[in-house]
C-alpha cells in the first residue's frame, strides 16, 4: 500500500481559525497527512521551503507567495493549491516550468461582500460612523447632519461580474438608480449600461468591482476622481490597486468627494492604508467584507474537494495550468 500524500496547510493558527475551519481540516485529514504550520505567523519563502520539505500538495493562504524559489526547491511538489481567488503573488510560469499545478478558489464570498458593500451605503449617507464615534467621546449629542435617501439616488458599478451583478440586483431592490460600466460585459435594462465618464459623473456612490489587472491599475485616479460628484462617495471593497491612494487622498483634503469607504488598500494583506484609515472622512473596515462563516467555509472546503480530486487522478476545477502540471501522476493513489 503506498504512503499517504503529505499536505502542508500554511495558515497559522489565526489564519485557521478565521479562513480554515475544522470541517475543511478534516476533509484533509481523510484523504492525506496534514502538516501545519508551526511558526504562527505567515510564512516567508524560505518558511514554506523549509516546512513543506516531502510535501506533495501545499495549500496556502492569500498571504504567503508562491514564489519560483519554492517550485525550484521541493521535487516533491505537485500542486500548489491556493484558500483564494487571487493568485497573483503565485508564480504560475516557474510552477508550470516545474511541472507543479496550481489551483484557485471560486468566488464563495459574492453574498458577503456584496452585503457589505451595503452596509457602507448606508453608513455613508446616514452618517452612522461619525455619530457613533462622537458619542464614544462622551462630549453629548453630535449635531445633526442631513442623510441622503439610498432609494432614487445612483450607485455607479465598475465590473459586472459576480459580485457586480449581485449588488446591482440588491440596489434595484432598494430602488436605487444602478449605472454599470464594463468594457467586457453588457448590463440589461432596467441596469443603466454606460460609458466610464459618465458614470463617475452621476453616480453618488462609485463601487469599483473590477478585476485587478494591469489593465485596471490605479483605475481610479486623479482624473476619476476629478470626474465625480463633490457629494459622492467611493467606496472599494475589490482590490486596493484599482485606487490611485495619493490622488485620493488629494481629492479629500480638496473636499472634491464626501469621502470613502475602503476595505482594501495597498497596506499588507491588502488592507486599508492606515494614513487613509485614520481620517475623518473615510470609514474602513480590515479586508473582512468576505469574512462570514459561509463564505469562508466555501473556499477552505473546496480547497479539501481540490485536494482529494488530485489523490484519486483527476483534475480539480479551478486548476489554472493543468496542460503544464506533468508531476500529478505522483499525487494519485
Amino acid at each position: 500500500m503506498p504512503p499517504p500524500v503529505r499536505i502542508f496547510l500554511t495558515h497559522s493558527p489565526e489564519m485557521r481559525a478565521n479562513y480554515y475551519g475544522e470541517r475543511a481540516l478534516a476533509a484533509l485529514r481523510e484523504v492525506a497527512e496534514v502538516r501545519l504550520n508551526p511558526l504562527g505567523r505567515v510564512l516567508t519563502t524560505a518558511d514554506v521551503i523549509a516546512e513543506a520539505k516531502g510535501c506533495e500538495i501545499i495549500i496556502s493562504d492569500r498571504q504567503t507567495p508562491g514564489e519560483a524559489a519554492v517550485f525550484e526547491s521541493l521535487p516533491e511538489l505537485c500542486a500548489f493549491e491556493r484558500v483564494a481567488v487571487d493568485i497573483r503573488n503565485i508564480d504560475v510560469a516557474a510552477a508550470s516550468r516545474a511541472g507543479v499545478l496550481v489551483t484557485r478558489a471560486s468566488p464563495g464570498f459574492v453574498p458577503a461582500v456584496a452585503e457589505w458593500i451595503l452596509g457602507a451605503l448606508v453608513d455613508a449617507a446616514r452618517h452612522v460612523t461619525h455619530y457613533s464615534s462622537a458619542y464614544r467621546t462622551g462630549a453629548g449629542p453630535p449635531e445633526a447632519r442631513m442623510g441622503r435617501q439610498l432609494k432614487g439616488a445612483a450607485i455607479g458599478i465598475i465590473g459586472y461580474g459576480a459580485i457586480g451583478s449581485y449588488l446591482a440586483t440588491l440596489a434595484q431592490t432598494l430602488g436605487m438608480r444602478v449605472l454599470v460600466h464594463d468594457p467586457y460585459k453588457k448590463a440589461a435594462a432596467p441596469l443603466i449600461g454606460t460609458d466610464f465618464d459618465t458614470l463617475l459623473a452621476e453616480a453618488d456612490f462609485v463601487v469599483p468591482l473590477a478585476v485587478a489587472t494591469e489593465e485596471t491599475e490605479n483605475l481610479i485616479d486623479a482624473a476619476a476622481l476629478a470626474r465625480m460628484k463633490p457629494g459622492a462617495w467611493l467606496i472599494n471593497a475589490s482590490r486596493g490597486n484599482l485606487v490611485d491612494e495619493a490622488a485620493l487622498e488629494r481629492a479629500l483634503d480638496e473636499k472634491r468627494i464626501a469621502g470613502a469607504v475602503l476595505d482594501v488598500g495597498r497596506a499588507p494583506d491588502q488592507m486599508p492604508s492606515p494614513h487613509l484609515a485614520r481620517r475623518a472622512d473615510v470609514i474602513a473596515t480590515p479586508h473582512i467584507a468576505g469574512l462570514t462563516p459561509e463564505a469562508i467555509e466555501h473556499q477552505a472546503l473546496e480547497t479539501a474537494r481540490q485536494a482529494a480530486a488530485l489523490i484519486r487522478g483527476e483534475i480539480p476545477p479551478g486548476a489554472v495550468n493543468a496542460d503544464k502540471a506533468t508531476k500529478l501522476n505522483r499525487v494519485r493513489r
